[in-house]
């Protein structure tokens, strides 16, 4: 069981430093006066829009060997660099595109949080880290403990990575048996999916546990000088940020600029053209939106009745879409498709269809949703319910008027983390999409296999851009910390 010690291996490794760093960042840019942090908001999310094995080739190309930042270093006189394979370069590469599932909804907790328990710590004696362990991290547990879980189950079920890092796991296994051994690779999916309810059910454990917090807006939140913790929480911001972000684009620029240069020198011209890019844009971004939309009216109903009214039936349901997240998009893809198959008059209505396309990316990702939706349901006060039904209000004007507002900022991000998810998605857009409806993830696909690279780096170049974009407009842009 070689595999699924690996999995756990690399899934704790990339939980911990993801939860670590994604709490680091999000304290700075909300509750310090880090130079630039507005800045630093929108951009800090954005490897989250970088699918697995494109930042994993990426990174391949920059700084293993024969990549461009070996051959700068070699300018330099360095002239051997550590090849980036294995267990390390799995861990790297999705520390650095995971850390935005705890970033963002610990980011949204704590924009909620008035600073006047804060403040009391510190009248009280405190030191500023007595104040974050004893005040704070008691206030984003929640939020901490959604992110985390959510990574932990993105690490076991990612392919891509592992894939181009040469680390054996689970989904590689799956990957490798299905068509040869297809009892193999179902006997490896139940272990998968048995080790994902395993960590649901400590993590619902762990939820109990936590102290219940409620929602208390401040009208100014605390904000604390670095003073000399300046410099590294900068080079700590600027860093993730190079790494996590202008790396992987620096490689794909160069792959864009390798083929524009030979196309202008008489090479081989470019198989695309703005027409295709246009087009796959459109699609990407519609389906994202759509699929975002949807996720949300099917998770905001369960999330109140396991979060609000811990309905069991509500429980329950929230342990399995949770789990979901753990299930490859191949596995999903596959099964729709032969379902459809299978399904006499129902299979054949749906097959080739955009809906049977959104219900698998809500299958995939609509444990996003509901890991930070049942953290805002739980963060709206009780008493706030009370006061509303002693004027007269009815459970539905309840919802519309007191839970709605306090629960918008973890709704906000709970959509948006789904619609950069699903922008990236590959196995479910190349097996469930309709025919004639291709997206940036296939197209880019597309290009690796037929080793056109600079058409590759240029679609890639346009994902991020529209993925950042999107991020800044669902997200950001409407949170007013901005």
């Amino acid at each position: 069981m070689q595999p699924l010690w690996r999995t756990v291996r690399l899934a704790v490794l990339v939980s911990v430093s993801a939860a670590c760093l994604g709490t680091a960042l999000a304290w700075l840019t909300t509750r310090t006066d880090l130079p630039f942090r507005r800045l630093w908001r929108v951009l800090l999310p954005i490897p989250l829009v970088f699918p697995t094995f494109i930042g994993a080739a990426a990174f391949i190309r920059t700084l293993n060997p024969g990549g461009v930042a070996n051959d700068f270093f070699g300018s330099i006189g360095i002239n051997e660099t550590p090849e980036l394979r294995g267990l390390f370069g799995a861990w790297l590469v999705l520390t650095l595109f995971c850390y935005p599932y705890v970033y963002l909804p610990v980011a949204a907790r704590l924009r909620q949080l008035p600073g006047s328990f804060e403040q009391s710590a510190l009248l009280l004696g405190d030191t500023l880290s007595q104040v974050f362990r004893r005040v704070v991290l008691r206030q984003i547990s929640g939020s901490l403990t959604a992110g985390t879980l959510l990574v932990f189950l993105y690490t076991i079920s990612d392919f891509g990575a592992v894939q181009l890092m040469r680390y054996d796991t689970l989904t590689r296994a799956i990957e490798s048996n299905y068509l040869a051994r297809p009892p193999m690779a179902f006997a490896l999916s139940l272990i998968l999916l048995a080790f994902a309810g395993i960590v649901v059910a400590a993590e619902r454990s762990v939820n109990r546990r936590l102290p219940e917090v409620a929602t208390h807006r401040a009208q100014r939140a605390a904000t604390y000088e670095l003073g000399r913790w300046r410099t590294p929480a900068i080079l700590l911001v600027g860093g993730t940020f190079a790494f996590g972000t202008f790396a992987p684009i620096a490689a794909l620029l160069d792959w864009a600029a390798d083929g524009l240069l030979r196309t202008q020198r008489g090479g081989r011209p470019l198989t695309i053209d703005t027409g295709k890019v246009v087009e796959a844009t459109a699609n990407t971004l519609s389906s994202s939106v759509v699929t975002g939309v949807v996720a949300l009216v099917a998770i905001v109903p369960i999330a109140v009745l396991a979060g609000r009214y811990r309905d069991r039936i509500g429980r329950f349901t929230h342990s399995v879409v949770i789990a979901t997240f753990a299930i490859p998009g191949i596995l999903i893809a596959l099964s729709l498709r032969f379902w459809t198959l299978r399904s006499g008059f129902l299979g054949e209505l749906l097959y080739d269809s955009m809906a049977l396309l959104i219900f698998a990316y809500v299958v995939r990702f609509g444990s996003l949703a509901m890991g930070i939706a049942f953290v805002a349901v739980k963060a709206v006060p009780n008493r706030l319910h009370d006061v509303a039904a002693t004027l007269g209000a009815d459970k539905r004007r309840r919802f519309r008027s007191v839970d709605l507002p306090a629960m918008k900022p973890g709704l906000l991000a709970a959509g948006g983390l789904v619609v950069l998810s699903t922008m990236k998605e590959l196995p479910i857009s190349l097996i469930v999409a309709p025919i004639g409806f291709p997206t940036l993830t296939t197209r880019i696909f597309g290009s690796f296999e037929e080793a056109f690279v600079a058409e590759a780096g240029i679609m890639a170049l346009v994902l991020v851009c529209a993925s950042a974009f999107l991020s800044w407009f669902l997200v950001l842009r409407r949170a007013d910390h901005l």
